[in-house]
């Protein structure tokens, strides 16, 4: 595969064929972040047109780092999900880039973004995964990761997801989900249309998460999903998997 690998689906007539002066809007959720998003905030704005933060009242000031930062801030209820639609109802941008508050993506992000746009059937897509700090457990996960959207197209927030704004309208944005809502997302956006992989340009994510227990995060990885599969309750998968940022 070279830079883009494309998925095939139903393609809805979005999008403009030349995706220069597209307005971009990055959305942030964030809860107790503010260690990260100052830094998160400035490296967004210098690939999209505004950035909003949607923020679940956090009580370590990150707010108000986020604000300072130049971001618009708005408060949401606590949950990935409804924090992220909080956050694309605030924003103005014609395309939407949903960016965790411990990822950053690298150099050319948005030129890649907009010449992947350029083709007017692409609804959407995302970045290739990598994890800091390195090492053999964070190479091991990006590789997972890759492999998994070449082979099945699934792919989660982590890893920089952009829509452009009436393909999330059509699919009615994330829901009220406070875990999963990226991969039913993801799910739903590739029934509708063509997504582009940018395989060219990182997602740099933080290890944060598996960092000193990687089996352990990889068994309740695969134990959320399976349970989700099963059709268990969302807020009871939330008990498990605590890291609702």
């Amino acid at each position: 595969m070279g830079g883009r690998a494309i998925a095939r689906g139903i393609v809805p007539a979005t999008g403009p064929r030349d995706a220069r002066g597209v307005r971009l809007s990055v959305v942030i959720p964030t809860w107790c972040e503010a260690t990260t998003v100052a830094a998160c905030v400035r490296r967004a704005a210098q690939l999209g047109d505004e950035v909003v933060v949607a923020d679940a009242a956090s009580t370590d000031g990150t707010g108000e780092r986020a604000r300072a930062s130049g971001a618009r801030v708005v408060l949401a209820p606590r949950g990935r999900g409804p924090q992220l639609d909080v956050g694309a109802r605030a924003a103005t941008g014609d395309v939407l880039l949903f960016l965790h508050a411990d990822t950053y993506l690298g150099a050319g992000a948005r030129d890649a973004i907009d010449a992947a746009l350029r083709d007017p059937a692409i609804v959407g897509g995302n970045f290739r995964l990598r994890f800091e700090p390195g090492g053999s457990w964070a190479s091991l996960f990006a590789a997972a990761n890759d492999l998994r959207r070449l082979a099945f197209r699934v792919y989660y927030g982590d890893s920089a997801i952009f829509v452009r704004r009436r393909a999330y309208d059509l699919l009615g944005g994330f829901g009220d989900l406070p875990l999963m809502e990226d991969y039913a997302f993801v799910r739903r956006l590739e029934r509708l249309g063509p997504t582009a992989y940018l395989r060219d340009v990182a997602a740099v994510s933080s290890a944060r998460r598996f960092e000193g227990r990687p089996l352990r995060t990889l068994a309740l990885w695969a134990l959320v999903q399976g349970l989700y599969e099963a059709g268990v309750p969302t807020p009871w998968l939330a008990k498990l998997y605590r890291d609702l940022r």
